[in-house]
């Protein structure tokens, strides 16, 4: 799995969160954290989709946009990797720091922590 930049992952918990989502909806959820245009996040949205992390179809006429990678197997992802590259461990990071976040709730907790604990060596 290739993991999303920042950018990326923004619009992602925005969709996570409510979706489907014309472009112009997204835009508004994001815009305060990312302060860009709306061209930007077409643009981030057209990347996206070439990329097979978002899907889009027609709904009366407007393209409304869906997140096609899975929630926790995109955070495990994030974890394992900035365990690995930014903290330089070689064992999962502990779960507990992801206790109080408003993206998961407790079954997704419990899948986190499988997907860190089971993470295979060679999974990059």
């Amino acid at each position: 799995m290739s993991i999303p930049s920042v950018t990326e992952l923004t619009l992602l918990k925005s969709l996570w969160k409510q979706q489907p989502l014309a472009a112009r909806e997204l835009h508004d959820l994001v815009e305060p954290e990312l302060r860009w245009s709306y061209s930007s996040t077409r643009k981030t949205l057209d990347r996206m989709l070439e990329k097979g992390m978002v899907a889009v179809q027609v709904v009366h006429g407007v393209n409304v946009y869906s997140a096609t990678l899975d929630k926790v197997e995109t955070l495990a992802a994030f974890a394992h990797d900035f365990g690995r590259r930014v903290m330089e461990m070689d064992a999962p990071l502990p779960v507990n720091m992801f206790t109080g976040s408003k993206l998961v709730n407790d079954s997704e907790l419990a899948e986190l922590e499988q997907l860190l604990h089971d993470w295979p060596a060679d999974k990059e």
